[in-house]
């Protein structure tokens, strides 16, 4: 008698979910509760479990495919069926910024004198990431790896990780190249392991060799290194402004600019796939358009944003909050504050606890639609939206409304630090209920931010400007601040969007009441 493979309760608002991988093909043996498939929905990636002990009869849906919560994944029957064939896809999951390595396929039977072949596999990128982009190679055809040596770079739209050698040895082969767009279980390349002669593998046509950069400092980005190929740039001529001293491609255009005459010419023409779009628009004038191609993290950024827009009910509500009061607080205690705390006091702090003090009065703006049902969060985990090369991250401080002033700042320092790291998890950037982001330390007086779906609203800090302003009825100059709070008219009234960032203002102009949690 068949047994059901069914998708089980998948958690809070999630219905569906899509067949990530088959662990199982059919009429292999299967072990009660060993993992069969993996689910991924748009909150978390999870492994099913076989129910019962037999062989896997049938395979009702396949990889790709979305199904919602009870359907049948296909059955189990009686038997001890064929023996497993541990599919390529089958490994186990790593986090966003390197976690556990995944595990190698079996090495394959090398002749005498030679050591195993080693397959470096694309591992589980995290919750919802099903597939990544190959950046830098940071080993060469034929070059020595020790143990965890860093060895390619991955970008997944949420996050980009270093792929580490399993074994020591040589780099055997590159099978992906820079650019190209892998799946989990896919091989990257291969490791010759014990030391042993790699077999000689010609150079692909898009291998890009470039100089090794200093010890301890970052490869040059993808963008970069192509373009100082084709440019035939060393690593000593261009200085790198990103972190570690990577160099950008900004920084190489910067170093063509101050190159006398003529930029160096193309390392190697035929051999390097062209990025730049060439149409100059008269006979001998230079190109002045490029075509780069966007980064996984920039096209989900520009997808869930216009996501956002098409679904929402988008408004934004304005006022301004008269920085003086916290100013002066910040003034007369940063001293002692960055002595005892370690870290140094900050607007993001006040900001931070106001916010939750006006989403415990206002839990509309703290909550979200999930179908027919409006789901109220009683907690605050505040997303703090944050700009790094690689483009805007929200990662999220948790419970900050039990926090104190001191343990927000802290919390943000950390989330910041790695954030411009590149270090942020997956769960960084999880959970979030509101989002504040500040445009004002870039300059600007006044925007309206977009909705940081599922949420329901936004709030949107600004410069700090002197302004003249009426103060029982004198004429003052005061340092204001506009704010913004952008929210989801579906499910917060505008009632209630103003009364909450007259809130935040109260707050913020009387710091006091948030010590007596008026």
């Amino acid at each position: 008698m068949a047994t059901d493979i069914r998708v089980p309760a998948l958690g809070e608002s999630v219905t569906e979910a899509t067949v990530g991988q088959w662990f199982k093909q059919e009429g292999d043996a299967v072990a009660a509760d060993e993992p069969v498939v993996e689910l991924e929905t748009d909150k978390v990636t999870l492994e099913v479990p076989a129910p019962a002990s037999g062989t896997l009869a049938s395979i009702a849906v396949k990889e790709g495919e979305t199904i919602g919560v009870g359907a049948l994944l296909g059955s189990i029957g009686e038997g001890a069926g064929a023996p497993a064939a541990k599919p390529a896809g089958a490994v186990p999951a790593a986090g966003a910024n390197g976690g556990e390595k995944a595990k190698a396929a079996a090495p394959a039977k090398t002749p005498a004198g030679e050591g195993a072949l080693i397959d470096i596999i694309v591992p589980s990128a995290g919750e919802s990431v099903t597939e990544a982009e190959v950046g830098e190679w940071f080993k060469a055809v034929g070059d020595a790896v020790a143990l965890d040596d860093p060895l390619v770079e991955l970008e997944t739209e949420k996050a980009a990780q270093e792929m580490a050698a399993l074994a020591a040895g040589t780099l055997a082969e590159i099978v992906k190249k820079t650019g190209d767009i892998v799946h989990v279980g896919d091989i990257l390349g291969r490791i010759r392991a014990n030391g042993g002669s790699p077999k000689p593998i010609a150079a692909g046509p898009e291998d890009v060799h470039v100089r090794e950069p200093a010890a301890g400092a970052m490869p040059p980005s993808p963008a970069a290194a192509k373009l100082m190929a084709e440019r035939g740039l060393a690593a000593d001529q261009v200085s790198g402004t990103g972190t570690r001293g990577q160099v950008l491609k900004g920084d190489v255009l910067a170093a063509l600019e101050k190159l006398p005459g003529e930029a160096a010419p193309l390392a190697a023409p035929a051999a390097v796939a062209p990025v730049m779009a060439r149409a100059p628009s008269a006979p001998g004038e230079e190109a002045r358009e490029e075509r780069v191609r966007m980064t996984r993290l920039r096209q989900t950024i520009a997808r869930r944003l216009k996501d956002a827009q098409n679904t929402a009910a988008m408004l934004t509500t304005f006022n301004e909050v008269d920085m003086s009061a916290v100013m002066a607080l910040r003034s007369q205690y940063k001293a002692l504050f960055e002595t005892k705390h370690g870290v140094k006091l900050g607007f993001m702090g006040f900001f931070t606890k106001a916010v939750c003090h006006a989403l415990k009065e206002i839990p509309a703006v703290n909550a979200e639609i999930d179908g027919g049902d409006i789901v109220y969060k009683n907690y605050c985990h505040i997303g703090v939206a944050v700009g790094t090369e690689k483009g805007l991250v929200v990662p999220v401080v948790r419970d900050a409304d039990a926090m104190s002033i001191a343990e927000v700042e802290l919390a943000i320092a950390a989330l910041g630090r790695k954030a411009r790291d590149g270090d942020l998890s997956l769960d960084d950037m999880q959970g979030g209920t509101f989002t504040i982001s500040n445009g004002g330390i870039y300059g600007s007086l006044m925007s309206t931010p977009i909705l940081n779906a599922p949420q329901s609203g936004i709030l949107g800090m600004h410069k700090i400007q002197e302004r003249p302003v009426v103060v029982d009825g004198e004429i003052m100059v005061r340092p204001m601040m506009y704010l913004a709070l952008s929210y989801d008219h579906r499910i917060v009234d505008g009632k209630d969007a103003v009364t909450f960032l007259v809130r935040i203002k109260e707050i913020l102009e009387d710091p006091q009441r948030m010590v007596l949690d008026l």
